[in-house]
């Protein structure tokens, strides 16, 4: 299954709506974790820009997931783009301990 990162950026203010939604943004993207739809979620330090790496078919496909953000509505400048490599530390096996 192809990989997608998302790139979205994030309101400059948070208003009492905004703050209200996040803790049914942050159930949703930690259903999608569990599920292996997203792979990775991250925000920067300044809370400007965010990262979101998913699995799914096509384009279109991670659309409608992002589209289901709790936050989506004000998100702003969100990109797609299908990943050719998408290799990370936690994807490898663990090392193993002889003790």
């Amino acid at each position: 299954m192809p990989t997608f990162v998302v790139s979205l950026r994030l309101p400059d203010s948070y208003d009492e709506e905004f703050i209200a939604l996040i803790p049914s943004h942050r159930d949703f993207i930690n259903h999608l974790l569990n599920e292996k739809v997203v792979e990775v979620y991250a925000i920067s330090s300044d809370r400007s820009r965010g990262w979101v790496t998913i699995n799914a078919d096509d384009s279109a496909a991670v659309q409608a997931v992002v589209e289901q953000f709790p936050l989506y509505h004000y998100l702003h400048g969100v990109e797609i783009d299908e990943l050719f490599i998408f290799d990370s530390a936690s994807s490898r096996f663990p090392h193993i301990s002889l003790n």
